[in-house]
């Protein structure tokens, strides 16, 4: 089972918002997930997220690979 760190869409019809969340890289983009570790908003100027970085750590040291994005998202708050 391959862990991924990943964004999952929210939000209205060009207006997206998303959750970061843990879920099997097998599972759908929008579809089941193990746990929501943070949110991200790129509608605002500048966009905006949030992580529960000691949820993120763990998840990371347990083997879950970020996404390119996510990872991006992560060295710009400082978490990894």
């Amino acid at each position: 089972m391959a862990v991924k760190i990943r964004l999952r869409r929210m939000g209205a019809k060009k207006a997206p918002f998303y959750r970061v969340v843990v879920a099997d890289s097998r599972y759908p983009r929008d579809g089941r997930f193990i746990e929501q570790v943070g949110t991200y908003n790129p509608m605002t100027d500048p966009s905006t997220s949030e992580f529960d970085a000691e949820k993120v750590q763990k998840w990371i040291k347990n083997g879950a690979q970020p996404t390119d994005t996510v990872k991006r998202l992560l060295k710009e708050k400082g978490i990894i």
